[in-house]
């Protein structure tokens, strides 16, 4: 194995003050490393070019400035100009912790991938809100914890606000396709049919800043769902009855509120003590009442979001069959 040299690539649009906030923690990076930061403007009208100028004397950074393309063609732009061998991809609403990369250098040396995915977790500085959609996102209550660190994950999907990809492997793969959201398990699936190995690396978690309302949550959720049956057509052998539990979530959960409307409690119990469960386990992990409660919201609506997305793009693609370009336009870039 050659050397590794890591580049950074990390897409942004409209958000310098997100940016500022990361370069900021790559200051505060342990180990002597050589990497790069390449950033790549997607079209903004609210630039980050002065905000970078800023960091320039302290960080090694290149900056673009494109058209509008979304983020996956940002990413592999950036990767294209890059120098390194190896490249880490970030959303620019992240924050590394200072061990970020000496766990990756660590874990690559012992055990080579050509693509690795990390963790998110919340921040002590984060609003209660964030916590409490990290919570929804990350816990093995709601989504398995594969997001949140599960230690074993068959050929695991990687997520680009914090994934690793070898040079080899993009220009095999030639990178990211014009799906967004899902440009990741896409690009996940083609590496794992063209033979490459992808991994999770634990530790090597960053503290992802959601820039989110209740509202751009239940959008995000939404899409998501949308975006599954998709890729289930792309790869068959993707599919998986785990991508049905937030449909069939709240599609029981209908039917367990109109059977309590006549006195058939049985099944309302048994979402009683999932949520029980759940607000025990959010507020051991936040220590906070608050967080708590929110956390109960945060997985209603992601469930209700995600399922409602899920089957609508499964009635379109699959029962009606149409082309996913035609049903959802609005989650592809052209």
């Amino acid at each position: 194995m050659e050397k590794l040299y890591f580049s950074f690539i990390i897409p942004v649009y409209n958000r310098p003050e997100e940016i500022k906030e990361l370069l900021e923690s790559f200051k505060h990076l342990e180990g002597d490393y050589n990497y790069e930061i390449v950033i790549v403007e997607d079209g903004s009208s609210i630039t980050s070019e002065d905000i970078i100028k800023s960091f320039s004397a302290h960080l090694s950074i290149s900056y673009f400035y494109k058209e509008n393309s979304g983020p996956g063609d940002s990413r592999n732009f950036g990767m294209r100009h890059a120098k390194g061998n190896y490249f880490i991809i970030l959303d620019s609403d992240v924050i590394l912790p200072s061990n970020y990369l000496i766990e990756v250098k660590k874990f690559l040396s012992n055990t080579y991938y050509d693509c690795f995915g990390g963790p998110d977790a919340a921040h002590p500085s984060f609003s209660n809100l964030q916590k409490a959609i990290n919570f929804a996102m990350t816990s093995f209550i709601t989504t398995g914890g594969i997001r949140g660190g599960k230690k074993q994950v068959k050929d695991f999907q990687p997520r680009s606000f914090n994934m690793g990809l070898s040079k080899k492997a993009f220009l095999e793969t030639g990178g990211f396709g014009k799906i967004h959201p899902g440009e990741d398990p896409d690009l996940s699936l083609r590496l794992l049919k063209l033979g490459f190995k992808t991994t999770l690396i634990e530790n090597a978690f960053v503290y992802h800043k959601r820039r989110i309302s209740w509202s751009k949550f239940y959008k995000q959720v939404n899409k998501f769902g949308m975006v599954r049956p998709i890729l289930n057509q792309w790869h068959p052998k993707s599919k998986s009855l785990i991508y049905w539990f937030p449909a069939m979530f709240t599609l029981g959960f209908i039917i367990a509120v109109g059977l309590g409307m006549f006195n058939m409690l049985l099944p309302l119990y048994f979402y009683g003590f999932y949520f029980v469960m759940a607000f025990i386990l959010a507020l051991i992990n936040s220590r906070s009442l608050i967080v708590a409660i929110l956390s109960l919201v945060a997985i209603l609506v992601q469930f209700f979001g995600y399922g409602y997305g899920f089957i609508r793009s499964t009635f379109n693609i699959v029962i009606l069959g149409k082309q996913p370009e035609n049903a959802f336009p609005q989650l592809f870039f052209r």
